[in-house]
């Protein structure tokens, strides 16, 4: 199975509480975590309801 790597790249100051808690889902805290993740149906609904937070990079 393939992975992703999810870059925070915004600060979560001002998001939404959701959009928060998806980012610590993703276990992304500070701007430049970088967290490993799988690439699956879960993991695409996560990062297309952050992408304006984050950089997507294939593993």
């Amino acid at each position: 199975m393939a992975n992703v790597t999810v870059t925070l790249k915004k600060s979560l100051i001002g998001s939404k509480k959701d959009q928060i808690a998806t980012a610590h889902a993703l276990g992304l805290r500070k701007i430049g975590d970088k967290a490993t993740q799988p690439d699956n149906p879960q993991t695409q609904g996560k990062i297309k309801k952050i992408s304006h937070l984050i950089e997507v990079t294939n593993a």
